[in-house]
């Protein structure tokens, strides 16, 4: 049997990223205007050329298709025109092809017997080519291995990307006005409106809830749709609210649900004996699925950007649902952009330091020290910006242009001077940079020394013996005394604070009624995360009942941007001084996928790709649980009751961990183990 051509279009590492984030970040719209992104835009290169070099027993035919413009070389010298297929001759060759394109990033796709393009083939931007006076080319350019995906038929280019799309009806329509219908799509869901047979104008309102769809003054999105109009863009909805001009007639209202597919068999899966945390995480799943996008979205109706802050948890809840890897690459590539560095990932500094954690908890999922490879040069361009805008003492502290983020709060906290938190987020990126740099070979022992040194200097500026916490921040060279969950909750989760310190910090800090409360699923995220890491998965259960599930009680089909249980009525749509300024689908809700995943079904890499793994199981007060972490090399299935673990493995090295004793998990073999 022949042997199938492996041929795929390949691009410009980064570009195809760059271009489609571009699209998707300005599909944004507020109340029918456009609303593009407040940070710099980059764009892909307009010229990128290709080359490989060949040595080939016979002459060979090779079918050439080019996202742009182009001209061929063969050993340097310059074909005629752009053909669409083109003879090399036996013996040893080098191809060179320059693409040109302003509106799509260079693309090309090559398909021949033996010769076909793939990620061998070499790129370049920087063509650094000059011609002699005997018409002799010198130079060369910085070449970095071309980039592809999934695009391996000559017809389907990397532009032509497209989510998939299905039809989907209102569950129930409701009469409002003599001209005005109320459409009850069931849940929350995202995708186009559609109207058959339009006759006349329509008004539309759309809502995430009923009162937002009815508000036409305040609902955040709005269409006006004519004959005249070709197509309605994309929107987040339950409820669409449809006037109608005078004289104006259709005949149904659909929609087409767009969403990223996935692979049920591959995916992750979780159930118990207590069905409100069976809906917790089944309406967590639902708007991770919501989110996941081209890229990872935080919220599907407002703002429809990326947000570093937010993707860094998406990626941690999708390698324990979807395991969708190449998503996760895409989103950090968009999230990075293009040399040279002017602002902070999304102008947020600690968004910019999740950035530098999210590559190494992606090698640690995945193994993927490929695409590590190709991140390096962008970590050390942008760790180079952050340490030029550091202060005398060695600290971050934000500059006029910086926003300065870590949570929303509804307590008073200012975010002045040098935050502690902000130090412990650098902290953790110096220590990325330190092993990124090992794992590539890299001699870079300076990133370590200064994650030491920083790591000192914040235990020496910050943690007080007596209170037994990390202050705020200093400010204006004065100590904030103000104690908050935020840098001590990352000081056990990045490793900043040792046992006793930690056991120290639970008690003060972190289990402290008297410690102003977080109402984000945002940090709530991480503030679970500590107390399961604290071995207190039972109180952690009732905190999802409470939170969580206080969403549902409330109505929620997904899982919103904040959740203050105090609130209520259509207090709980407002946000940003807006009535329904608030995301009622946000990625940072859809936590306690992660938690399940890793502290109660307890699966975790221990060496990249899950080469080794650790699995801790944990009840809290459930009789009974079973799931599926999913993994490189398949899945790891964990059943648990009051008397007995159940596990098998797709692969990987495992260890069990009950109690005091570590059981081995062998690939491929059920083990059944008695409490």
């Amino acid at each position: 049997m022949q042997e199938r051509n492996k041929a795929t279009w390949i691009w410009y590492p980064g570009d195809f990223e760059i271009w489609l984030g571009n699209i998707f970040n300005n599909r944004r719209t507020e109340r029918g205007a456009m609303f593009p992104p407040f940070w710099k835009q980059d764009s892909h290169y307009v010229t990128v050329e290709f080359s490989h070099e060949f040595n080939l027993e016979y002459e060979e035919t090779i079918t050439i298709a080019c996202e742009g413009q182009f001209n061929l070389a063969l050993d340097g010298k310059l074909q005629f025109g752009m053909p669409k297929t083109f003879v090399v001759p036996a013996g040893k060759h080098k191809l060179n092809l320059k693409v040109w394109n302003q509106e799509t990033p260079p693309a090309l796709f090559i398909e021949g017997e033996t010769i076909h393009t793939d990620s061998t083939w070499l790129a370049t931007y920087e063509d650094k080519i000059w011609i002699d006076e005997n018409g002799i080319a010198h130079g060369s350019g910085i070449y970095v291995s071309a980039a592809s995906w999934n695009f391996d038929s000559i017809e389907t280019p990397p532009s032509q990307y497209r989510l998939e799309r299905k039809e989907q009806r209102p569950v129930c329509c409701y009469d409002i006005a003599t001209n005005g219908k109320l459409h009850d799509f069931g849940r929350e869901t995202f995708g186009y409106l559609k109207i058959k047979n339009l006759q006349g104008t329509l008004h539309i309102y759309y809502g995430e809830s009923r009162e937002e769809a009815l508000d036409k003054e305040h609902c955040e999105t709005l269409d006006v749709l004519s004959p005249l109009t070709s197509s309605l863009s994309s929107k987040a909805f339950r409820f669409v609210y449809i006037e109608t001009e005078e004289g104006t007639t259709y005949d149904e209202v659909l929609m087409d649900y767009e969403y990223a597919p996935f692979d049920e068999q591959r995916s992750g899966s979780f159930r118990c004996n207590d069905e409100e945390i069976n809906k917790i995480w089944k309406v967590a799943a639902y708007t991770m699925d919501l989110t996941t996008r081209e890229f990872f979205m935080d919220g599907i109706k407002r703002d429809r950007w990326t947000w570093s802050g937010d993707a860094i948890q998406s990626y941690l809840m999708n390698y324990y649902l979807r395991f969708d890897t190449e998503c996760v690459k895409r989103t950090i590539r968009q999230l990075r952009g293009k040399d040279p560095v002017t602002a902070h990932v999304n102008t947020i500094m600690d968004y910019t330091f999740y950035w530098f954690k999210s590559i190494h908890d992606y090698y640690l999922y995945t193994a993927d020290k490929d695409f590590v490879q190709e991140m390096w040069p962008r970590m050390v361009t942008l760790m180079e910006y952050v340490k030029r805008r550091l202060n005398k003492d060695g600290m971050a502290e934000g500059q006029p242009d910086d926003w300065i983020f870590v949570d929303w709060v509804d307590f008073p906290m200012h975010k002045r001077g040098t935050l502690c938190f902000e130090q412990i987020l650098l902290m953790k990126a110096m220590e990325t940079m330190a092993l990124c740099a090992k794992l590539l070979g890299i001699n870079k022992s300076d990133y370590r020394v200064k994650a030491e040194e920083l790591r000192n200097k914040i235990k020496q500026t910050f943690w007080n013996y007596e209170q037994k916490a990390y202050y705020h921040a200093i400010e204006d060279g004065k100590m904030n005394k103000q104690i908050t969950k935020f840098p001590n909750m990352f000081a056990i989760l990045y490793g900043l604070a040792y046992e006793e310190e930690r056991r120290e910090i639970m008690q003060s800090v972190m289990l402290n009624p008297n410690i102003d409360p977080i109402t984000t699923p945002y940090m709530r995220f991480y503030e679970l995360e500590t107390l399961c890491i604290d071995g207190l998965q039972t109180q952690v259960l009732q905190e999802i009942r409470d939170y969580w599930g206080g969403m549902l009680r409330e109505g929620a089909t997904s899982f919103w941007e904040k959740y203050n249980p105090e609130e209520t009525g259509t207090q709980h749509l407002a946000m940003y001084g807006r009535p329904y300024g608030k995301s009622l689908c946000h990625a940072w809700g859809a936590s306690p996928i992660y938690l399940i995943g890793k502290y109660y079904l307890g699966v975790q890499p221990t060496k990249p790709g899950y080469e080794e793994y650790l699995v801790k199981p944990a009840l809290g007060d459930l009789q009974w649980m079973e799931g599926d972490v999913p993994t490189p090399f398949g899945k790891i299935h964990v059943t648990m009751n009051q008397q007995e673990v159940t596990i098998y493995s797709d692969g990987g090295k495992g260890t069990l961990v009950i109690g005091e004793k570590a059981i081995e998990i062998p690939a491929k073999q059920e083990i059944r183990i008695g409490l």
